[in-house]
């Protein structure tokens, strides 16, 4: 099995996970290529002082390999995604973080996973991801122009809120008076969206969701949308500038600027194993149901 390895420059806290994790790749004779920066780290903190094949960027990836492992949290996991983009490439995330959402194997359970996957005891699930343009500064994201969890539009160098205008395939929907406006999958559905109220939808639903951020008006909701709908975003207010964000990765934009947002054309593989479901994540991680009453 030939295994892409990615994770945070500080692993510190992730020594012994790590460790643990390249004496099974050793043991079952693995073909692991670690990202430069984080093999730095590996040797940096840890015992192992093997040499091992090295990737940087996307470039240096190609469809040859059968999965990326991350260790960190939820967040290596985002950033994993551009890395792999459109290779097909699954990822498993080992979690070392806290919520640990995407990344579902907990690092006490690192040698259960690594011999799923030999045993091939495991399945692939797809994630839909959001792409953006903007006119006229169509290549303000360059190649990176797409989001596993949301794209969000957020105020900036003021305390004034923002409009929004709001269209869904060409039909107007609403201006947002707001700190902004979240457009997130159903991944995301867990993340930005849920603190800003909205709901939590299941990843395999064909829907997106537009969520505000402290929207003035109180009758304004989150509103669920099919997965298919083009979205367009027009911008106004004091500021003269404002921000968009895919996932981390955030740009300043002109006011003005119109923003284009719609399901991208790849997906994103992930690595379920056979006792593991949406809904037992949901339960586990968010409480979902709990009631300390009982």
């Amino acid at each position: 099995m030939k295994v892409a390895l990615y994770g945070l420059y500080n692993i510190e806290k992730s020594k012994l996970a790590v460790e643990e994790l390249f004496g099974y790749f050793k043991h079952y004779n693995f073909t692991v290529v670690v990202e430069k920066i984080f093999l730095k780290g590996i040797k940096k903190h840890t015992n192992i002082a093997d040499d091992y094949l090295q990737f940087t960027s996307f470039k240096d990836l190609d469809k040859s390999y059968d999965i990326m492992i991350t260790v960190g949290g939820d967040g290596t996991i985002l950033k994993a995604v551009t890395l792999v983009k459109d290779l097909n490439i699954p990822i498993l995330g080992i979690n070392t973080g806290r919520l640990g959402f995407l990344a579902t194997v907990q690092k006490t359970k690192i040698k259960e996973a690594i011999e799923a996957l030999v045993q091939n005891k495991f399945s692939i699930k797809e994630r839909e991801l959001l792409k953006i343009h903007t006119n006229p500064n169509s290549n303000d994201f360059k190649d990176l122009n797409f989001a596993l969890n949301e794209v969000a539009i957020n105020r900036k160098d003021s305390t004034s809120m923002i409009n929004i205008n709001t269209f869904i395939d060409d039909a107007y929907l609403n201006s947002y008076w707001a700190d902004g406006l979240i457009v997130a999958t159903p991944t995301g559905s867990t993340g930005y969206s849920l603190s800003c109220g909205g709901p939590v939808i299941i990843p395999s639903a064909k829907s997106l969701v537009i969520t505000p951020i402290a929207p003035h008006n109180l009758n304004v909701r989150p509103l669920v949308i099919p997965n298919d709908s083009k979205i367009k975003l027009q911008v106004s207010g004091r500021s003269n500038q404002f921000l968009i964000s895919l996932d981390s990765r955030i740009i300043t934009v002109e006011k003005h600027t119109e923003i284009y947002i719609q399901t991208a054309d790849f997906k994103l593989k992930m690595v379920h194993f056979n006792n593991q479901t949406f809904l037992k994540t949901l339960r586990e991680k968010m409480l979902w149901g709990r009631d300390t009453r009982n």
